[in-house]
């Protein structure tokens, strides 16, 4: 059994985190061959990554909840074992309807890891500690994003875009493996929720009244709703538009990956010395700059990989700061729900970021200039709402009190 202090136990939450970017990326480069062998359209297998968000979106509603109630660790077993399930689903689809169904179910069960995962680290680490212990996990949990194109271009190349489920289905059965026999419960019994709907609702009321938590919840959002422009369209702009090939579209992901990776690795060193709102003032305007950079380019009519890869490489960095320092900000005073705090918090960004991809998708003209917009309107957002939420001033509230009964009072 693992320590809950330990740098494994850090990993292991890193690595169940990490299902989500998995989930994502993996299939981008298969996106255009899964049109073809399915008989579809662009629009359709891009609707395929919108609804995986909107699904993770919903699914985060209930699992952080639940959680506050029975604890982190079975509702994240619960899931794994959903989304082990619904990956199989997914390689043995034979239309794009069981595609659509399969992810749809593969984000229900997917969203424990990443939801759970923040909360298991505000569980055991407080506050202030819990931004730079995320900003490391990003680091770890970054691999994945950079190494998952390039590996679900390996497996379309000799086994085909199936395989690429496949191996997400073995990815979930080992994490079921470590999840039961290795981690440990993170969640105290005398912090456990009771999960009527009057309490559930009552958390969330007093959360989106907290300046705090919306400005920050926003702020990532926003962030994450460029990030998931790029993912939606950038298979179609960067091999079916520019040409590039589904090795070389990975390759250029890696590059892209290792912008967040540098982000996230400045936002754990410098958490202390900068403080998290000088932190987050900067990747903003990082953000706000690489997106106008890569719009302006696209009008001008520089349709060419190097400006679409360039300036998201800084969008990236920048986000690899926002991410773990928004998340922070947001769940630091809300101790005692934890768990619903970062399903709201990943409701709103999944919800916001799957709306932006659906519109993406419905208005990609062919070109560059419909993502590169998106995305600079992600980066600016998030600067407007950093400037007018956090920069003058929030403030917290606890959640209620939990209600603890004769069963939460048992060791977990």
């Amino acid at each position: 059994m693992l320590k809950l202090t330990s740098p494994a136990t850090v990993v292991v939450l890193a690595a169940l985190t990490a299902l989500g970017p998995l989930a994502t990326d993996m299939y981008l480069p298969a996106m255009p061959a899964m049109a073809e062998a399915l008989d579809t359209g662009p629009d359709q297998v891009q609707l395929t990554l919108s609804l995986y968000m909107a699904g993770f979106a919903l699914a985060q509603l209930f699992c952080g909840p639940v959680s506050d109630r029975f604890g982190r660790k079975p509702v994240m077993i619960a899931g794994f074992g959903v989304f082990l399930l619904a990956s199989l689903l997914c390689a043995f689809a034979t239309s794009i309807e069981w595609l659509l169904a399969g992810r749809f179910l593969q984000a229900f069960g997917g969203a424990a890891g990443p939801v759970l995962g923040r909360a298991a680290v505000r569980d055991i680490y407080g506050p202030v500690e819990a931004g730079r212990v995320l900003s490391y996990m990003a680091s770890t949990m970054a691999m994945a994003p950079a190494l998952a194109p390039v590996v679900g271009a390996g497996l379309l190349l000799f086994f085909g875009w199936e395989s690429v489920f496949l191996l997400l289905s073995v990815y979930a059965a080992i994490m079921l493996l470590i999840l039961t026999l290795m981690m440990p419960e993170p969640l105290p019994a005398d912090r456990r929720q009771s999960v009527a709907p009057r309490v559930i609702l009552a958390n969330y009321r007093m959360l989106l009244t907290q300046r705090s938590f919306v400005g920050y919840t926003l702020i990532n959002a926003s962030g994450f709703a460029g990030l998931f422009a790029f993912l939606s369209g950038s298979s179609f702009v960067l091999i079916e538009y520019m040409g590039l090939s589904p090795v070389e579209y990975g390759t250029g992901f890696t590059l892209i990956v290792l912008g967040f990776f540098s982000g996230t690795l400045f936002s754990g060193r410098y958490s202390h010395r900068l403080g998290r709102d000088r932190l987050l003032l900067l990747a903003t305007l990082l953000c706000a700059l690489a997106g106008s950079t890569m719009a302006g380019l696209a009008i001008a009519g520089a349709h060419e990989p190097w400006a679409v890869i360039g300036p998201h490489i800084v969008f990236l960095f920048g986000f690899g700061i926002v991410m773990p320092q928004s998340m922070a900000g947001a769940l630091a005073p809300n101790p005692q729900c934890a768990g619903s705090a970062s399903s709201l918090f990943g409701f709103l960004q999944m919800t916001i970021a799957a709306l932006g991809g659906a519109l993406v998708g419905q208005f990609h003209d062919g070109t560059s200039r419909t993502m590169a917009m998106a995305i600079a309107v992600g980066g600016l957002v998030s600067l407007c709402v950093f400037l007018t939420l956090i920069r003058r001033g929030g403030e917290s509230s606890d959640c209620p009190r939990p209600t603890v009964d004769s069963t939460t009072r048992r060791s977990p």
